[in-house]
């Protein structure tokens, strides 16, 4: 399995479809809201690993129910409630995908091939049962069952081996040592300005905004891109910073992220003012 995982990430075949299908999903995703909503922002958590946990259930539960007599009815239920929850959570996530890497679009893409074989195997294990083929039924379910399973165990991969939608800074937090840090002069600090500075060879960004001080970890949580090389913008009456990689916004007083693709917040440090000079920790 390792060997076939490595030769899905250099597969660069698979980029033509996948450009393709990226296109396709931007270009119909075009809102900013609808994007926001479908990666997770107003949860402060990626919406689709969240979203699959009811078609998942559903169709492992019609698994169970197929092996028992007498539960056909119940089993063709929750089959249909799987069929018909598994679509949302398809759109949020290609929404996620089509944020992706280029190597992590490729074990995306198969990802979701292998998901959409087992949807497909589902809608028609449902037209067998309406007429009256339930052996049909439940093969085309298990195949689906079989075909998700694969699709859950890529997905598993993308996360948990390539880092998709999962925060990228905070691995940061555990290079840095415990006590306070030594940050600067608090005179010398400009107004709603970003600068960057580093806290055990970890760069963080300061920004003041009159006596407040925020220290935020620099690298972005979606792909670690720079956010002290981002904008400053203010958005519903906050001062936020946007990440010059992919747009994630952040805001500078709280560290919630306010647009995606990032759906983590990101990380302040707890600051303090000993004599004039500026101090952080870990929180």
């Amino acid at each position: 399995m390792r060997g076939l995982l490595v030769k899905l990430e250099q597969a660069s075949r698979l980029d033509g479809i996948g450009d393709r299908l990226q296109r396709a999903v931007q270009g119909t995703l075009r809102g900013q809201r609808i994007r926001d909503f479908l990666h997770g922002v107003w949860l402060g958590h990626p919406l689709h690993p969240a979203m699959v946990q009811l078609p998942v259930g559903a169709w492992m539960s019609a698994a169970v129910l197929d092996l028992m007599p007498g539960q056909r009815r119940a089993a063709a239920t929750l089959i249909g409630i799987g069929t018909v929850s598994a679509l949302p959570a398809v759109a949020a996530g290609l929404n996620d995908w089509a944020a992706l890497s280029r190597e992590q679009r490729r074990i995306g893409l198969v990802h979701a091939g292998a998901n959409t074989i087992g949807l497909a195997c589902y809608a028609g294990s449902l037209v067998a049962r309406r007429n009256g083929r339930h052996g049909l039924g439940k093969a085309l379910a298990y195949l689906g069952l079989s075909a998700v399973s694969g699709g859950a165990y890529l997905g598993g991969h993308l996360a948990y081996s390539q880092g998709a939608q999962v925060s990228q800074s905070i691995s940061e937090l555990h290079r840095m040592s415990e006590g306070w840090h030594p940050l600067g002069d608090m005179a010398s600090l400009p107004q709603r300005q970003l600068l960057t500075r580093e806290i055990d060879d970890v760069a963080v960004i300061l920004y003041r905004h009159g006596d407040d001080v925020t220290v935020m970890l620099e690298r972005c949580p979606h792909q670690s891109g720079p956010l002290g090389q981002g904008q400053v913008q203010e958005i519903d009456g906050h001062d936020c910073v946007v990440c010059p990689w992919h747009g994630s916004t952040f805001r500078l007083n709280g560290g919630e992220v306010v647009h995606g693709p990032a759906a983590n917040d990101q990380v302040l440090l707890p600051t303090r003012v000993v004599n004039g000079r500026l101090e952080a920790r870990l929180p």
